[in-house]
């Protein structure tokens, strides 16, 4: 019996990097030193989908709902995002990944806005990795977002009621040009999707650790990766109809 490889690989991974905040108080260090280490952990991340041949990572960075956390605490979170995108943006290019950012962008300064959109210019024709950053970013919102602009065509006439469907909405959420994410992975021991992806996420498998962000290595997504690869994807359908429909050699 053959098995294809590529079935057991995800197309697309998404993350909430969660636990940077509980790692630096465990080593009684301000929350703004686990945020630092977790960037490191995006490095390991990015490194590991790229050797795997991961198509797409998308990372959950900061949500809507993060700007109502302590201002000293997103102030230091703009600067290291900021420094982060001065420093590894040009080795993001060099090793053919391209970066682009979902969420409500007006919240930024004008400062952290300019370097996102050179991110994005610079890095527009990559194709070995689509990095995605979701920043100010909201699940809710998002489909929110996409109902408003069927609305606005609807009432234009550009579109009739019936044609609203399943369809017209995932074209208008965040990633329609991507693959839906394949596997959801959530760090530090919560077990929730908190407003993550929540229309992208409808068949994806999900996979939770204990880990703190920080401490998430190759070895921590191999295991992601492993459980993945040991699944039975149905997407709403039987086992028997999933057999009978598989391309002979893929069973």
């Amino acid at each position: 019996m053959l098995i294809n490889e590529s079935r057991l690989i995800p197309r697309h991974i998404a993350i909430i990097m969660d636990g940077n905040g509980r790692w630096a108080q465990q080593r009684h260090r301000p929350r703004i030193i686990g945020h630092r280490a977790g960037a490191r952990a995006v490095r390991s991340c990015v490194e590991f989908c790229l050797d795997r041949g991961i198509g797409a990572l998308t990372l959950f960075a900061f949500s809507s709902e993060n700007w109502n956390r302590p201002q000293d605490e997103v102030g230091g979170l703009m600067k290291l995002f900021l420094g982060a995108l001065e420093r590894e943006v040009d080795e993001l290019h060099r090793l053919g990944a391209r970066l682009r950012f979902i969420g409500e962008r007006s919240r930024f300064d004008a400062a952290l806005l300019s370097r996102m959109q050179a991110a994005e210019a610079l890095t527009a024709g990559n194709t070995r990795l689509q990095l995605v950053i979701a920043a100010s970013y909201g699940g809710r919102q998002d489909i929110a977002e996409a109902a408003r602009s069927l609305a606005q065509d609807v009432a234009d006439g550009r579109l009739r009621p019936e044609q609203v469907d399943e369809a017209a909405l995932n074209a208008r959420v965040a990633l329609a040009d991507l693959p839906a994410p394949d596997l959801f992975i959530r760090t530090g021991g919560e077990i929730r999707i908190s407003n993550f992806l929540l229309w992208q996420l409808a068949y994806t498998e999900l996979w939770f650790t204990e880990t703190l962000w920080p401490d998430v290595d190759a070895a921590t997504l191999q295991l992601a990766i492993d459980d993945y690869a040991g699944r039975e994807r149905r997407f709403g359908l039987t086992g028997g109809q999933l057999a009978a429909t598989a391309p002979r050699g893929t069973e």
